[in-house]
């Protein structure tokens, strides 16, 4: 059995390693070859969008690769892009949610559950109508919070006295 360098080893029982063997027809991750099976993989995604579906699931669960959530990301937005209803429905998700450090953002999740709802997803549907709602709540919190900044934090900024002043010989009390 041959070991691969992945972030670890993996043997040529490995079904990861058989399927990129089967869908690559190489055999050129002998350790030492310097191609890890990640690297045949996006080499594929750039052919198969599947692929780079794959590899965001990958990197999101830090499934032979460290977990890195941003690559998830950019790995699924390729996929999405170019019509995977899968990645576009996990888009949705991700960002009607917001994955750890991303926070949520309903405009981009509508974007993402409207393409996939359009092939007949189901959940997508479903999804849909909470990041319109989100969307909206969003909006709404938005204005709020910009007549408050205009109005409170100028009073604030200016309205309220100090307890304490400052003169040439040092601080005094009000």
């Amino acid at each position: 059995s041959t070991t691969l360098a992945i972030g670890g080893s993996a043997t040529a029982t490995d079904p990861f390693q058989a399927a990129i063997h089967q869908s690559t027809g190489i055999a050129s991750f002998a350790a030492g070859s310097g191609t890890t099976l990640f690297d045949a993989l996006a080499d594929i995604a750039s052919k198969d969008p599947r692929a780079a579906y794959d590899l965001a699931l990958r990197h999101y669960r830090g499934d032979g690769v460290r977990r890195d959530s941003y690559q998830a990301i950019q790995w699924m937005r390729e996929a999405g892009d170019r019509g995977v209803p899968e990645a576009q429905l996990a888009l949705g998700r991700f960002y009607l949610s917001g994955v750890e450090e991303m926070g949520a953002d309903p405009a981009e999740a509508e974007k993402w559950l409207s393409l996939a709802a359009a092939r007949g997803d189901k959940e997508a549907e479903k999804l849909l109508a909470e990041a319109r709602s989100a969307k909206k709540t969003e909006q709404e919190l938005y204005q709020w919070r910009q007549f408050h900044r205009k109005n409170w934090l100028g009073w604030w900024a200016s309205g309220y006295p100090y307890h304490w002043y400052w003169s040439t010989a040092g601080w005094y009390p009000r």
